[in-house]
């Protein structure tokens, strides 16, 4: 059966709003098909506008130029077929022909300089500026690489006037902040964009293309923050956009371009088609471009054999693709350059293939595992490394003396070294020593080691030092849980190096070693069912100090007093003296920090943080911990800063703090993600984030942070309450960015799992807020079912103005609904107005006031409803709005606003019903009511009553 002309209009309208893409496309030429069998020549132009608009927002934009001839002939042959909306958007895709031709090689120089001139003379005969037409020229010359024309053409656009046929503000300033940064002006380039990137100026390709843009300039500025936000932003809007694959394409170049390669393979992999679509050249280029570079950093990476997402029909390698996407790329650039006469796409293609990395390191906020080992930090001051045997050994000694975290390493390398036999026993000791001391591996190989290098200090004539390696053995086994079994062991070692010291054959800094041991070992003995072991441990500690403090500036004494009062700490704050413990831990950071020795206060600066939480002192903890990053700078492991970093944010957060506390959210999720920990820690850290963001009102950043959050959370790791609030942030983050059905998605997934707690009113909540969004989304059946559960969860509450709402709400969606709608809608009304009265009839005097207002919003909402029943005022409905007046005074002077509302709102019905002189005299006793006030309201209830009287006087 053959459509009509309304019904082809409204299926067009319905195609224009599916996704972009080669289905939509085909529906068009249906529609098209349709549209000729009307024998109406404006159904046949309409249809053809219809499809040059679908073709130019897809990656067939070549199909465009036979449906405009077509439309063109037409035009000539019989403009009065064309209406004004016709006619205006005949010159206005005028401009996406020339441009259109110019990104396709096939159509040669001279016809898009023919179609150049006939635009600028068909805008002539219609009277409008030339300015749409300088900026085609501009277009032209730029491509081609005529610099001075270009330069030309783009005054002259700027210098014409705007009018009806100009592209859209955001599309100019984006065309005209690219030139600027061609031109090397990154700034300038920005300040062009600003509008646009802010959103003063929008369109269905803009701010998406001017934040891919932003990114690059962004980070050579060293405006980081900014571009990691546009790469958050802008991402979601070009992802499902088949028209915006250069956007894309600059997409991955971002991450490809600063340590984010791994982000960019998952960018890279979810839009396989983008590697077909011969239909856009240009932005093919564009793609294969990105792509190139991408797999060329793989394989500088050394991943070049890693299995990659590529054209369809084989299996692709980085190495393999970068090869073939750079023949592809060149290929293209060689086609438009021949048709050009020039070199300039074919240069500007490999400036961009071959572009260096700008960043080794920018977090995004979101879940990518490094694709190649982070290079270690290092200390500014770190001299050339060494390379001969007595100078690795001169190095390792240095770092022991001042106590470096590098030591460790220093030994290591002096073990690896060839010619171990002209080590000494002394030094292979160490070395075995310190492989022990810094070795993560099970206890048996670290005691043995210990063990080895105590005969081998034996040896060489140090006794003092074996005793120590000893010890040190016997908290590798504490450490393993054989507490028992190290407190035997470390009992001879003790007691011979307090001989030894008393002969003077042992030093202090050895004899500190063996208590801090002991007490570490007694330490491990601990247990809340032989509370006589804390004692012990205590009197451990305090034999460390007592021996340790009057020797503090002995070498390397002071980390052993410092370590001790840290213990000293942790032993006061299980017998809960929590004030006590913060000046312990406090005394210990102090005390490493005045020996030179920073990097280990780090630790103990982390206790004291938590502690302050524990003590609801935020200023507190947030010093600690900031002092914990600054002292323990690179020395502290990735899930060590990742768990700083976390508590600072949360600090931060708590207190009001948002932007720091995202910045350390970041920071912790980066950091999680480089010690494996992004399912985890990781997935915590970006929950973190994304709820600061929403805080922050930077709602499409938080909407694609939560979205990588929801990917690792999980109820049996992260707790249901976590991965709840991330649904309901999320859902928050959706209704505002205008996605009402994928918001109701995630609020009935929090409902499901809230659903299983005690307390119900999250469950509540979250089924309205879901039936909210599905009302929003014109899913009528589903959000009357999500209403009817919120209604039953209200009522169980006992929040009865909550089950109000949903019982009103639920009467409008009924009145959307079919031949039954306005029956079943006034049945809602009255069965909120009767639980109203239920509720009056035993309410409290101070809740008697908020009903009687929920009674009155009810007849209100009747009146209303009645009148969009009847399409016009009824007798009823001015009966509902005189019940709503008389119950808003009765709810008492906090809601004359309301009241008077209603009272407007009666006089308007009272206008269209015939009664003028009734209708004066509400509206007389509204101005009356507000004759003395100032506040916005009133003037608005004011000004509402001077528009009745006014429609009564005229």
């Amino acid at each position: 059966m053959t459509m009509t002309l309304q019904e082809l209009r409204e299926a067009a309208q319905d195609n224009y709003g599916q996704p972009e893409g080669p289905a939509r496309n085909a529906r068009a030429e249906h529609l098209l098909a349709e549209a000729e069998q009307l024998g109406d020549p404006l159904a046949v132009i309409e249809g053809l506008r219809h499809q040059l608009q679908v073709y130019n927002y897809s990656s067939e934009k070549n199909k465009m130029f036979v449906p405009f001839a077509r439309l063109l002939r037409m035009w000539d042959e019989r403009p009065e077929d064309f209406d004004k909306y016709e006619i205006h958007t005949l010159h206005w895709v005028f401009k996406w022909m020339a441009g259109g031709m110019l990104d396709q090689p096939s159509v040669p120089l001279a016809a898009i300089e023919k179609w150049q001139a006939e635009m600028a003379h068909r805008y002539r005969l219609a009277g409008h500026s030339e300015r749409a037409v300088r900026m085609g020229e501009f277009a032209i010359a730029r491509h081609v690489g005529d610099r001075e024309r270009a330069a030309r053409a783009y005054e002259a656009w700027l210098a014409a006037d705007r009018d009806e046929m100009a592209d859209c503000h955001a599309c100019e300033l984006h065309g005209q902040g690219s030139w600027q940064r061609q031109l090397g002006d990154d700034a300038k380039a920005l300040e062009l964009w600003r509008p646009v990137l802010d959103g003063e100026h929008t369109c269905a390709h803009e701010p998406h293309a001017a934040l891919a843009s932003s990114l690059l300039p962004l980070v050579r500025l060293g405006r980081l923050e900014e571009a990691r936000a546009n790469h958050l932003r802008g991402f979601r809007l070009v992802r499902p956009m088949e028209s915006m694959r250069s956007a894309f394409a600059q997409h991955i170049e971002f991450c490809a371009l600063t340590g984010n390669e791994a982000r960019a393979l998952e960018i890279l992999a979810e839009r396989p088609g983008h590697f077909a679509g011969e239909g856009t050249p240009d932005s093919r280029g564009d793609f294969l471009e990105a792509v190139t570079l991408l797999m060329d950093r793989l394989t500088a990476l050394g991943l070049g054999g890693q299995a990659v997402p590529g054209p369809a029909g084989r299996d692709w390698t980085a190495a393999a693709l970068a090869v073939h996407a750079r023949t592809e790329a060149l290929a293209i650039a060689a086609l438009f350059d021949a048709r050009n006469g020039t070199a300039e796409i074919g240069d500007r293609t490999r400036q961009r293939m071959d572009q260096a990395p700008l960043l080794d390191r920018l977090p995004l906020g979101i879940r990518a595992r490094r694709l190649a080992p982070a290079a270690a930090p290092k200390p500014a001051e770190q001299p050339p490394a060494a390379t001969s045997l007595p100078e690795l050994l001169a190095r390792a000694r240095q770092l022991s003396d001042v106590q470096h975290p590098d030591a460790g390493g220093a030994w290591a390398a002096v073990g690896a070294a060839p010619d171990q036999s002209a080590l000494d026993p002394h030094d292979r000791a160490q070395v075995l020593d310190h492989w022990a001391m810094h070795s993560a591996r099970e206890a048996g190989p670290q005691v043995t080691a210990f063990l080895d290098a105590a005969e081998l200090y034996e040896a060489a004539g140090d006794p003092g030092e074996a005793a120590a390696a000893r010890a040190r053995a016997a908290y590798a086994l504490a450490r393993d849980d054989r507490a028992e079994e190290a407190l035997a062991a470390v009992a001879e070692p003790h007691a011979r190096v307090l001989t030894l010291h008393a002969e003077g054959r042992a030093t202090a800094r050895q004899v500190s070693g063996v208590l801090i041991a002991l007490a570490r070992v007694h330490e491990r003995r601990m247990h809340p069912e032989h509370p006589e072991r804390a004692e012990t441990f205590e009197r451990a500690v305090r034999e460390v100090l007592a021996f340790a403090e009057p020797r503090i500036d002995e070498d390397r004494v002071a980390s052993r007093v410092a370590d001790a009062y840290g213990m000293l700490a942790d032993a006061t704050g299980f017998r809960g003296d929590l004030a006590g413990a913060r000046e312990l831990y406090e005394r210990s950071v102090a005390t490493f920090v005045g020996a030179g020795l920073p990097w280990y206060a780090a630790e103990t600066e982390a206790k004291l943080a938590g502690l302050c939480r524990h003590l609801d002192d935020a200023e507190g903890a947030e010093r600690a911990l900031r002092a914990a990053l600054e002292h323990g700078g690179a020395y502290v492991e990735p899930a060590g800063r990742a768990h700083l970093h976390l508590q600072l944010s949360e600090v931060l957060g708590a207190t009001g703090q948002l932007e720091a506390a995202a910045d350390h959210a970041l920071e912790a999720g980066y950091w999680a993600d480089e010690a494996g920990e992004g399912a985890g820690v990781g997935a915590y850290a970006r929950h973190l984030l994304g709820g600061w963001l929403l805080r922050l009102d930077r709602t499409a950043e938080a909407a694609t942070v939560l979205e990588a959050a929801l990917l690792d959370l999980s109820e049996d790791e992260h707790g249901s309450g976590t991965v709840v609030q991330t649904l309901w942030w999320l859902g928050d983050c959706l209704t505002a960015l205008g996605e009402p059905r994928e918001a109701a998605e995630h609020w009935l997934r929090a409902a499901d799992i809230a659903r299983h707690w005690p307390e119900q009113r999250d469950h509540a909540m979250l089924a309205n807020l879901a039936a909210q969004a599905l009302y929003r989304a014109d899913l009528n059946p589903q959000a009357e079912q999500a209403y009817r559960r919120a209604g039953e969860l209200w009522r169980e509450l006992g929040n009865t103005h909550a089950l109000i709402r949903t019982v009103r709400v639920r009467g409008w969606l009924a009145l959307r609904e079919g031949q039954a709608g306005p029956e079943a809608a006034r049945a809602f009304m009255a069965e909120a107005a009767a639980e109203c009265e239920r509720a009056l009839a035993g309410a409290a005097a101070d809740t008697r006031p908020h009903l009687f207002a929920e009674l009155a919003d009810t007849h209100r909402q009747t009146a209303e409803l009645l009148v969009r029943v009847a399409e016009a005022p009824t007798e009823e409905a001015l009966a509902h709005a005189d019940r709503a007046v008389a119950t808003f005074a009765e709810a008492g002077p906090g809601h004359l606003d309301e009241r008077t509302g209603a009272e407007l709102m009666a006089a308007w019905m009272e206008a269209d019903l015939g009664r003028p002189q009734a209708a004066e005299a509400r509206a007389r006793a509204v101005l009356a009511t507000y004759a003395e006030a100032t506040s916005p309201e009133a003037a608005a209830r004011r000004e509402e009553a001077e528009s009745v009287l006014d429609h009564l006087r005229g």
